[in-house]
C-alpha cells in the first residue's frame, strides 16, 4: 500500500522534469498547488498518473491512499482509476460502521432508540449488510427493508424471524414504506430511484452509496453523504494530517475481514465518529 501526496515545495528540476519521488511507502507527486488550475492541466495530470503507474508497477502495489490536496486534482485521480487501482475512499468503511453512525445520530439528536423506526434501502444484499440489519433490528423500534428484490429478501425476513425471533418488514411500496420513517439508510439506491418514493419530510437519510439529493420542495430533513472519524494510534501514521482519517483507518483492513472481527477491532481501537457531512459541509 502506498500513500500519495504533493510535494511541499517544488525545486526547479522537479518543476521542469516533473520528477516523482518514492520515500518509503509514500509517493511524492510534483504538484505544488492543487487549487491553481494553471499549475497543472489535464494533459500534465494524465502524464503524472502514467509516471505514478510505472512506479507502482515496479513495487507491485495496487492499494492507494490519496492525500486531501491531491484529491482536489480530479484529472490525476481519474487517470489513476483508469489503471484499476484500489483507491481507498472510505465507502466500504461507511457501511461497516453504520451502527456507530446511528449511535452518533441518536446522541446528537437526543433520540430514543426504542421509539425510532428505521428503514434500509438495499437491492444487493451483502453479508455485511445482512449482519448490520440483524444488529440494527435488535436495537430499534422497527426495521423495514425497502428493495426491488421482494421475493429474495422475504426469504431473509422469514429466516431472521425463525432463527432470531426478530421481526422485520420487507416492502417496495413507494407511497407508504418510507412515508413515516425518521431514519433511512440508503445502501445502493441511485438518486433517480430514491426520488420516486414518498419520503418523510423530516427524515434523516444516510447515503452510503454517495452524494444524493432529494428533489422535493417539502423535504426539510438531513442528507448525510459523508463522515469522518478518529481512532487510537493515528499519530503513528506518517503525515496523517495530510489525509482524511476515515481513509487512513479503512486502509488498514482487508475488505474480506469477517464482520465480527472487524467490529471487535473497531471497539478495541476506540473508533469514534467526529462529524457527519452533507452536500454543503458538516451537518451533525
Amino acid at each position: 500500500m502506498y500513500y500519495i501526496e504533493k510535494v511541499d515545495k517544488l525545486s526547479w528540476i522537479e518543476k521542469i522534469f516533473k520528477i516523482i519521488k518514492i520515500e518509503e511507502n509514500r509517493i511524492i507527486v510534483p504538484i505544488e498547488n492543487c487549487d491553481d488550475k494553471e499549475k497543472i492541466d489535464k494533459k500534465q495530470a494524465i502524464k503524472l498518473a502514467n509516471k505514478t503507474h510505472k512506479l507502482l508497477e515496479k513495487v507491485k502495489s495496487n492499494k492507494l491512499v490519496i492525500s486531501k490536496e491531491i484529491q482536489k486534482n480530479s484529472d490525476y485521480i481519474n487517470a489513476l482509476y483508469s489503471y484499476g487501482y484500489d483507491i481507498v475512499d472510505g465507502k466500504w468503511l461507511f457501511e461497516a460502521i453504520l451502527n456507530n453512525i446511528l449511535e452518533y445520530i441518536v446522541k446528537e439528536k437526543k433520540i430514543q432508540k426504542e421509539e425510532m423506526p428505521i428503514a434500509v434501502m438495499v437491492n444487493n444484499l451483502t453479508d455485511y449488510t445482512l449482519k448490520n440489519i440483524l444488529s440494527i433490528a435488535g436495537e430499534y423500534k422497527s426495521l423495514t427493508i425497502v428493495t426491488n428484490h421482494i421475493n429474495k429478501l422475504q426469504k431473509v425476513e422469514e429466516k431472521i424471524y425463525e432463527e432470531l425471533g426478530l421481526r422485520i418488514i420487507v416492502s417496495n411500496n413507494k407511497k407508504k414504506s418510507l412515508s413515516k420513517t425518521k431514519i433511512i439508510i440508503n445502501i445502493d439506491f441511485p438518486e433517480e430511484l430514491i426520488n420516486k418514493y414518498n419520503i418523510f419530510d423530516e427524515a434523516i437519510i444516510i447515503n452510503v452509496c454517495g452524494n444524493i439529493k432529494i428533489n422535493r420542495k417539502r423535504f426539510n430533513g438531513i442528507m448525510i453523504n459523508d463522515y469522518d472519524v478518529k481512532f487510537d494510534n493515528i499519530d503513528n501514521i506518517s503525515n496523517y494530517q495530510k489525509y482524511f482519517s476515515k481513509e487512513l483507518y479503512e486502509a488498514q483492513f482487508y475488505k474480506n475481514i469477517p464482520f465480527d472481527s472487524l467490529k471487535e477491532r473497531i471497539k478495541k481501537e476506540h473508533l469514534e465518529i467526529t462529524g457527519l457531512y452533507g452536500l454543503n459541509g458538516k451537518i451533525l
